[in-house]
């Protein structure tokens, strides 16, 4: 994307999430997972391509900001003996989903303990246009995550995009995690 996202920076300056420790899930190169840093969060952060995580090691290094950046797969990943106060997906769910949406729920559980703050952004099926990410309804998206979460806010918004001025229309759902 080149830019960290504007729907995570409004949740972070609204105080929206507090805690010290942060995990990305589908971090590509980096750009979220250094703003989270920036703004005092311990962050570790996954991708699956092996370009990806050396890009963001390198972004990170640059600006001086430690981050743990591993290679894995999302919905398969190692128990990494922490939990997190808040984890962020900016469309990894709504890509993996449709081939293994147990897994990656695995892997949420792995990472979260009762109270973790989840902020996902995922495509919305309100909208049909050419191209964009896969797209979830409401139901799905309550089918799917009401089982290990409290639904806190959910609203539509615009995914960014470099080549226009709107991006596609997406959810963004912030979440508790339920003590199970």
């Amino acid at each position: 994307m080149g830019f960290p996202s504007r729907e995570l920076t409004r949740v972070l300056d609204q105080g929206m999430v507090v805690g010290s420790t942060a995990f990305e899930f589908g971090c590509g190169t980096g750009h979220n997972a250094c703003l989270l840093a920036e703004r005092g969060f311990q962050v570790t952060a996954v991708d699956g391509a092996a370009l990806a995580i050396e890009r963001a090691r390198e972004r990170a290094k640059n600006r001086g900001l430690e981050v743990e950046f591993l290679q894995a797969d999302v919905c398969q990943l190692p128990d990494l003996g922490r939990r997190f106060d808040f984890i962020f997906d900016r469309g990894c769910f709504h890509c993996v989903r449709q081939n293994d949406v147990a897994g990656y729920l695995r892997s949420v559980q792995l990472v979260t303990r009762p109270g973790s703050r989840f902020l996902l952004l995922t495509g919305n099926a309100n909208e049909q246009r050419e191209g964009g990410p896969p797209r979830l309804h409401e139901r799905e998206l309550r089918a799917d995550l009401e089982q290990l979460f409290v639904i806190d806010d959910l609203h539509e918004f615009r995914f960014d995009d470099p080549a226009g001025p709107t991006g596609p229309l997406a959810w963004s759902c912030l979440m508790t995690r339920k003590a199970i």
